[in-house]
């Protein structure tokens, strides 16, 4: 067998994996560790550690390649197993790629062009060359004794600390989304033919909410922005625990986690506690607020029947309803999730979860790490005059809201700035049902095919159902969606270019699901455009420290 790996019959990961399962040490020196790569390594790593093989990494920071979640994925795989460190020397560039595996009296080492990543180590072409200790002892020595100085005295620990700050700061470089973008079609047949795995952020989530069960915690929140797959990340998290609710404000929401956990835990007994549906027997229940918060049927569960709870939409939880669950039951660990914290009405959140705080990404780091796409805002002057709109209860009243922006002035502004601005696949936001229906019929009627869908799911007067709307969306059969509250939560449609605000915005938690509809990557879609029309209206003016991630409470 040659010693010559190019790439193009044979590549680094066979004969890297064959090393690693007889080494007594690895030792590994790369420019860049990507998650793909680390997810590949981690099972032959672990397997070492589990033989008393000392494991050591360096690698670099230069141009923020290193992916953090590729470094909390073999944090969490292997512990204190791998001795990690970030390459520290005096000379900035840091391009050394070579893999040291010991083995007795005899050692392997590989030197060529792969870092840590899938591509580089199983279908890219990639040059390496291979020696042995027994036949180049000298150049053996050199590898060895040169990456032990660098990893002792050219290099800082890569500690929680240390791993925390790296990833707050870390934005995706432009480079790594071209080889994404060159190795997406690859990366979905790996997925497609893998069960589902944490991915990004979900792993330093995981790492966190490990930790903090660990260290005793027993209620923890995570924030995170629409689209980073929290649903997906409870599954993760739930799979060492054998009791299991999930808590949902809507039916629709209860279904979909049941979707996503029946991919994640194939081996439980799934089940739903819902107005409609009441399953017996189940190991994980996904249960409606209104349903389950209701005393005849809290008390078919005992408090301690769950050892693990999941409150979705946690920003609702300060309502009777949610609390009235949540005290009820004692779970080992109770997990919070949402998408923002703020509440309009300042109630506290943070204390049903004893202020933990556990891990929070917002949008703007989620847009800067690539796990959504970015988004061009352009707030459009709006002359409606909103002080002429009755006020109840805190909120525009409805009827009023349609008199004033149902009316061919208004529709005219809107059609012309979505004539000049917007994409293919377009979802716009109305005040009430007869505003979408008017909305809808008045592009329908300049050209421009659109539906309008709402809570009535009727097939008349130009309105189609939600599903077959996305449908025909999808298709490019219809151009613009004009919906209502329908669309804020539970529906994905990642081909979506193009979201416009047509109402004025009066919570800051819709204002951002609604903006998050849009924000899922989507093959060929490099950025959502916002369209939004800001009048008079109140709290327009929190709209700037919203889109940047800030509480819009917060005094300055």
């Amino acid at each position: 067998m040659s010693n010559a790996i190019t790439g193009i019959s044979d590549h680094l990961e066979p004969r890297l994996a064959s090393a690693i399962r007889r080494a007594d040490s690895v030792r590994l020196i790369v420019a860049f560790v990507m998650e793909s790569g680390a997810r590949l390594l981690a099972p032959e790593l672990k397997l070492a550690a589990h033989r008393g093989a000392t494991l050591k990494l360096l690698t670099g920071r230069y141009l923020s390649v290193t992916e953090p979640s590729a470094l909390y994925h073999l944090m969490r795989e292997l512990g204190s197993a791998i001795d990690m460190r970030f390459y520290s020397g005096s000379v900035q560039a840091f391009h050394p790629k070579a893999y040291i595996l010991d083995s007795g009296d005899d050692a392997d080492v590989f030197v060529g062009s792969s870092n840590v990543s899938r591509s580089a180590l199983t279908d890219g072409v990639e040059w390496n060359y291979r020696l042995t200790k027994a036949e180049h002892p000298d150049d053996y020595a050199k590898f060895s004794a040169t990456f032990d100085t660098l990893f002792d005295t050219c290099s800082e620990q890569i500690t929680q600390d240390v791993l925390k700050a790296y990833a707050l700061t870390w934005k995706r470089p432009a480079l790594v989304r071209v080889a994404e973008e060159a190795e997406a079609p690859l990366q979905r047949g790996y997925a497609a033919a893998a069960p589902p795995e944490p991915r990004g952020a979900q792993i330093e989530a995981l790492h966190y909410l490990q930790q903090a069960r660990a260290e005793g915690v027993e209620k923890g929140l995570v924030v995170a922005a629409t689209g980073v797959g929290k649903t997906h990340l409870a599954a993760f998290d739930s799979l060492g625990f054998r009791s299991v609710l999930f808590l949902a404000h809507r039916q629709e929401i209860a279904e979909q986690a049941h979707k996503v956990f029946a991919s994640v835990r194939p081996g439980s007994t799934l089940g739903l506690y819902t107005g409609e549906r009441k399953d017996q027997g189940a190991g994980v229940f996904f249960a409606t607020v209104q349903t389950l918060s209701r005393p005849e049927h809290l008390e078919v569960f005992t408090p301690d029947y769950f050892d693990y709870v999941v409150v979705d939409e946690f920003h609702h939880a300060a309502a009777d309803s949610y609390r009235r669950v949540i005290d009820h039951f004692r779970p080992r660990f109770l997990l919070g999730l949402t998408a923002t914290p703020f509440r309009m009405d300042n109630k506290d959140i943070f204390a049903i979860c004893d202020d933990n705080v556990i891990y929070e990404i917002s949008l703007k780091q989620s847009i800067d790490r690539g796990l959504l796409v970015p988004f061009t805002y352009n707030a459009v002057y709006d002359p409606t005059d909103y002080n002429d709109v009755r006020i109840a209860n805190g909120y525009y009243v409805i009827e009023d809201l349609e008199a004033h922006l149902a009316q061919t002035n208004r529709a005219d502004l809107v059609l012309e700035h979505y004539l000049r601005l917007a994409g293919r696949r377009t979802l716009g936001f109305c005040a009430s049902i007869k505003h979408a229906e008017y909305m809808a019929d008045y592009f329908s009627s300049h050209g421009v095919p659109a539906t309008a869908v709402h809570s009535h799911q009727s097939q008349v007067d130009g309105t189609l159902r939600r599903d077959a709307a996305v449908a025909a969306l999808e298709r490019g059969e219809i151009r613009v969606i004009f919906a209502v509250d329908i669309f804020n939560e539970g529906v994905d449609i990642p081909s979506l270019d193009t979201v416009m605000f047509l109402r004025p915005t009066e919570s800051y938690v819709i204002f951002l699901q609604q903006l998050g509809r849009g924000l899922r990557k989507h093959p060929g879609k490099r950025r959502l455009t916002v369209i939004d029309f800001i009048g008079n209206y109140r709290r327009a003016h929190y709209l700037p420290r919203l889109l940047a991630g800030e509480n819009p409470w917060d005094e300055r």
